[in-house]
């Protein structure tokens, strides 16, 4: 018995603003993310309902955006309630979330400046996408459960360098 292709699922994608089936959610071939890979995205894990550190990810996915140059069209309490209403579509309570923004297809060429922002044009796409993850056998599906036993830090033998570096 043969998979189901990943772009054949069923379930929903918060896709510029409203859900789509995940089986129409496309972008043109032309899309400058595509091409120059100029996109942002975020993984995000969801257990038993609760989105792990939801308003963090969110943020740093924004930052990631100015570092390349464009601006999220939507705000950062949107995209946090378009990671939750998604959860709540698909009718899961765990699973890995994928906020994704890419610049669209009004233009070619490494610099972009026409796909900038501007919501109503769609010269950013923004979406939110849901991966169906269950928790293998044994291991705890919330984080609450873990207990401090099991959790060991380890201390880094390097440091990250800062971001305008």
């Amino acid at each position: 018995m043969s998979a189901v292709p990943f772009d054949q699922k069923d379930g929903w994608i918060w896709m510029n603003g409203s859900f789509v089936p995940w089986k129409d959610a496309k972008i043109h071939v032309l899309t400058h993310g595509l091409h120059y890979a100029s996109a942002v995205f975020e993984g995000e894990r969801a257990y038993n309902g609760t989105i792990f550190k939801l308003r963090e990810h969110t943020e740093r996915l924004f930052h990631s955006a100015e570092i390349l140059d464009f601006q999220i069209p939507y705000t950062v309490e949107e995209i946090d309630e378009a990671s939750k209403a998604t959860l709540a579509k698909n009718g899961l309570v765990d699973g890995y979330l994928r906020p994704i923004a890419w610049r669209g297809s009004e233009a070619m060429g490494v610099s972009a400046q026409k796909n900038k922002h501007q919501r109503r044009h769609r010269r950013l796409g923004m979406a939110v996408l849901l991966h169906p993850r269950r928790a293998p056998e044994g291991h705890p599906s919330r984080l609450g459960e873990v207990s401090a036993a099991r959790i060991r830090r380890r201390r880094r033998l390097w440091r990250r360098l800062r971001a305008c570096t």
